[in-house]
């Protein structure tokens, strides 16, 4: 998992006209929860803000990160856990971090890369990817960029499910039942398919 460094200032927690102070002084109000835990044992939120622009690398990418967050010198690993934005504008409104460490495992959805040329495509069909991303849960050092999915001998009509695949150091979350991928019959195949008969 790559990395990028994100310097935040502590602030005290408020409502929503206190958010929107932040927000028009060109900050984003941001959480970071994790390690901390209050009297009840529930886990405490530590408040911050990020100039907006400190977080369009962060923001806008396909790419997952681990986060070092300095919050006025203090240094935190987290990972970027909910992201808000303004249902018109696109304008980032809220963010919450989770802190990280390396013993404690932590939920997350990585990337999916098919790989492959399918034995389906081939015979006339369609690669489908049904979703887009897994939920992985590992400690945070073990959770890939991505996770590769050979493709090479699905044929066709056939599918791929999360129950089928493993990966090294990593638990799937997401159901088994899941459909991955698919090759889809097309026209040509099932026209090819009827001449052959």
């Amino acid at each position: 998992m790559k990395s990028i460094d994100i310097k935040g200032t502590a602030r005290t927690a408020g409502g929503k006209k206190m958010a929107k102070l932040i927000r028009k002084s060109g900050l984003v109000p941001c959480n970071l929860y994790g390690l901390a835990r209050g009297e009840n044992g529930l886990p405490q939120a530590l408040s911050f803000a990020v100039k907006t622009e400190d977080l369009r690398n962060l923001v806008y990418t396909p790419e997952i990160y681990v986060v070092n967050l300095d919050i006025d010198g203090t240094p935190h690993k987290a990972v970027m856990k909910e992201l808000q934005f303004h249902p018109v504008t696109d304008r980032i409104l809220h963010i919450d971090f989770y802190e990280v460490s390396e013993e404690k495992p932590i939920t997350f959805e990585v990337p999916i890369k098919l790989n492959g040329l399918a034995e389906g495509v081939k015979a006339g069909g369609k690669l489908v990817a049904n979703v887009r991303k897994l939920k992985v849960q590992a400690v945070y050092t073990q959770i890939p960029e991505r996770l590769d999915i050979d493709v090479t001998n699905l044929a066709l009509g056939k599918t791929i499910k999360v129950g089928e695949l493993s990966f090294e150091g990593l638990q799937l979350v997401t159901s088994p039942s899941v459909v991955v991928c698919q090759v889809k019959m097309t026209r040509s195949a099932i026209s090819a398919a009827a001449k052959a008969q």
